[in-house]
């Protein structure tokens, strides 16, 4: 059913239409009472898509942290009302559900939040996988404090990457990757927001074993975008031409790739063909041997099991 409704000439939806319109809502509540339905007894019985990335066989979709950790990207109210949802009982609720579903790989932040979260699930008997972004401490060294919550991999902090390029200090993140092999012993990998990083990276023969690249370069400086366009938005700068430059360097470079910000933080969530086109958009652009993060906030509706749905229609590498 169109999402448009039919009016009469004064703007006025005609009886026919209507009649029409209630029938469409109808048929369409029972369509997704059944879908809810269908998904839970899929997630049940099928295993959802996989890839191997640096030698561990992940779920095609991570469970991304942000809103557990109240960044919204978008403005303080709704990072507040995040911060808020996600108390210590629903963090671990939340993550012990995606895990039911089959997702149970997360990317955590350094906080006492989710490393709680993680004990609390662990001494529930749970495998949930978690790993971790992060810099060179002062002195160019890595704490072994890490390994107590058995990351799969090790991954340069984004924002970190964009800034210490921009400064034409890059061989400190090619450092971390270093120091992560040698000190922690586990895959390393770099976040970036700028697909310029990603590619010099690639470039240069960088020990990598992942990058993890965001479909908008939200980093980008507000001066840089002035001197292009005369002027520059208020807040970060999600702007739609970025999505395919990243998707770009994602195909062209051998290593794996974890693709994050699919939704634009949001943007592209207005309405539920507006998040399946996104999904659609990024899983058809990747490489098979790459793999997506997606944030949900489950306060207003199933985003896990819709995520999942979509994963399942999208995402298969056969």
């Amino acid at each position: 059913m169109s999402s448009e409704m039919m009016h009469d000439g004064e703007g006025r939806m005609g009886e026919a239409s209507r009649r029409e319109f209630i029938a469409g809502a109808v048929a369409a509540g029972v369509t997704l009472a059944c879908g809810e339905a269908a998904v839970g007894q899929a997630a049940q019985v099928a295993p959802l898509p996989h890839v191997t990335i640096a030698g561990v066989r992940i779920p095609r979709m991570i469970v991304g942290c942000n809103p557990i950790g109240g960044w919204s990207h978008m403005s303080r109210n709704m990072t507040l009302a995040m911060a808020d949802y996600f108390t210590q009982e629903r963090t671990v609720s939340f993550l012990s559900g995606c895990e039911k579903q089959g997702l149970d790989v997360w990317i955590g932040y350094w906080d006492d939040k989710p490393r709680k979260a993680l004990k609390q699930l662990w001494a529930q008997g749970s495998k949930i996988r978690p790993y971790f972004l992060g810099q060179l401490e002062e002195g160019g060294k890595i704490s072994k404090d890490l390994l107590e919550y058995k990351p799969i991999w090790y991954v340069h902090h984004g924002n970190v990457t964009d800034t210490l390029f921009r400064a034409g200090k890059q061989e400190q993140v090619h450092d971390f990757v270093k120091r992560v092999h040698d000190t922690l012993g586990i895959p390393a990998g770099i976040s970036a927001h700028n697909p310029d990083c990603i590619k010099y990276a690639e470039d240069h023969g960088w020990e990598a074993d992942l990058y993890q690249c965001c479909l908008y370069y939200v980093t980008r400086p507000a001066e840089e975008i002035r001197a292009k366009l005369g002027s520059a938005p208020l807040g970060e700068p999600f702007l739609d031409g970025d999505r395919d430059r990243m998707l770009d360097v994602i195909r062209q470079v051998k290593k794996p790739c974890l693709a994050f910000k699919i939704l634009g933080a949001g943007r592209l969530c207005d309405s539920d063909y507006s998040v399946e086109e996104a999904f659609q958009y990024a899983l058809s652009r990747i490489k098979k041997s790459d793999a997506i993060i997606v944030g949900m906030w489950p306060k207003y509706k199933d985003e896990v099991g819709q995520n999942i749905a979509l994963l399942r229609k999208y995402g298969r590498t056969a």
